[in-house]
């Protein structure tokens, strides 16, 4: 996957484009949604299959101004000439009937910036209604001279109405390091060489070692008084999961002794931890842990999560996937949640804090960005 460059917004025009069907038997469906400036656009893409099951899924078109596409997301993109193609990542290459796949690029362009009319899903046209082509404004923004690439950010996915985002694009004042328990080779900073949209991410550098963690705190995204709490966030690590626990998301929860919810690793896959029982998400027999998965190193991962404060259940997501053995839907399942359940939880959670905390080996860097929190699943 291309990692996402520091893009812009001084948005100069915003351009929906939906290839919609001529019939009912067409092939595909393609939106295409552009928000581009004087000399360069983003352009997120959503791709819905129509025929048969795919397994591994292609979608391709040709510009027909000078577009050039210079990074982008979700998906494997390279253009030769006036082709663009973009493939499935390798975390997500199913295509289902009726399912749908998203995925998104920065480029630059000269002149017209029309948009494309011949999409295709593996080599089969979405036939549709030509789209409309934008034209940008005759002279560049006062503020922003022609050779200057745009310097604020569009929008996240999903930051809709009702949904509390941060970017770390200016807002890092709402975020606190903290070292519970100790202090020592941890450290957090705001980098501006690595980001998964705009221009910052938060990077963590977590050494192994108990006393060597760190956290950023923020207790102003999560909502207050919501039953149903839907975080995402994207993140990029470096060292595969270690045999240890390690915890890289914790949240403090008032009805369990101000103790921690913890997401992390054990056994080399993604684990829930209960700070105050120690009870985890799945269990660590062989069988549980099969039934997690391992978080993808040198690459951004999206990773979502619910928790229902009113009855206590949980679902995780990575890379727009649930884990079955991170899924706690309040009936015991052997090797999943029958330890979990031992005990009535209902948590009350204040705050939210992303680090790294290794208790043994695991040392690690990490960079998050893009973090969205709501009261429904937000999506990647």
């Amino acid at each position: 996957m291309i990692k996402l460059a520091a893009a812009g917004a001084l948005l100069i025009g915003a351009v929906l484009v939906a290839v919609t069907p001529a019939a009912a038997a067409t092939a595909c469906d393609v939106t295409y949604t552009a928000n581009q400036w004087s000399t360069g656009f983003t352009a997120d893409v959503r791709v819905t299959n129509n025929g048969a099951p795919i397994s591994g899924w292609v979608v391709t078109w040709t510009y027909t101004g000078d577009q050039r596409v210079t990074s982008g997301w979700n998906a494997q993109l390279t253009q030769s000439g006036s082709a663009v193609t973009a493939a499935a990542p390798s975390y997500s290459t199913a295509l289902a009937t009726g399912a749908s796949a998203g995925f998104g690029f920065q480029a630059t362009y000269s002149g017209t910036n029309p948009a494309p009319a011949d999409f295709a899903l593996n080599g089969v046209s979405c036939n549709g209604d030509a789209p409309p082509t934008s034209t940008p404004p005759s002279t560049p923004p006062t503020s922003t001279p022609p050779s200057t690439p745009p310097t604020t950010t569009p929008p996240q996915n999903g930051c809709d109405s009702g949904v509390r985002c941060d970017g770390f694009e200016g807002t890092q004042a709402a975020w606190t390091a903290t070292y519970p328990d100790c202090s020592g080779a941890g450290k957090a900073a705001f980098d501006t060489a690595v980001a998964h949209s705009g221009s910052t991410s938060l990077r963590i550098d977590g050494a192994a070692g108990y006393c060597n963690h760190v956290f950023m705190r923020n207790t102003a995204l999560l909502p207050a008084g919501a039953s149903a709490l839907f975080v995402r966030y994207w993140v990029r690590h470096t060292t595969a999961l270690p045999a240890a626990h390690t915890t890289a998301v914790a949240l403090r929860d008032a009805n369990d002794g101000n103790r921690d919810l913890r997401l992390g690793g054990q056994n080399g896959a993604l684990q829930w931890n209960r700070a105050s029982d120690d009870a985890t998400l799945p269990e660590q027999s062989p069988a549980g842990v099969a039934l997690s998965a391992p978080l993808p190193t040198g690459t951004w991962n999206c990773v979502e999560f619910k928790v229902d404060q009113g009855n206590g259940t949980m679902q995780t997501w990575l890379n727009g996937t649930s884990v079955p053995g991170l899924l706690q839907d309040g009936v015991p399942t052997h090797d999943i949640d029958g330890q979990w359940l031992n005990r009535t939880w209902r948590p009350a959670l204040t705050d939210l804090r992303l680090g790294w905390e290794s208790y043994g080996e695991g040392a690690d860097t990490l960079w998050y960005d893009d973090v969205a929190v709501g009261t429904a699943r937000i999506g990647c």
